[in-house]
């Protein structure tokens, strides 16, 4: 069985995780949005996502 989720879904649930448990604070999470969304219109971000997309194909080849 496959699952597949997406990385923002699973980036927003370890965000939520941190901020109930972790005490992190929801500014702290807002200024994490705001920089990745700076980041995204950078020129480093289709290298970021190059990057992302080849560890998320090394962790789906893993056999267990």
């Amino acid at each position: 069985m496959a699952l597949s989720i997406s990385a923002v879904v699973l980036l927003a649930i370890i965000v939520f995780l941190l901020v109930k448990k972790s005490g992190l604070k929801a500014g702290h999470a807002v200024v994490c949005v705001l920089f990745g969304f700076y980041l995204a219109s950078s020129t480093i971000a289709p290298t970021i996502s190059e990057v992302t997309n080849n560890i998320a194909g090394m962790i789906g080849d893993i056999k267990f």
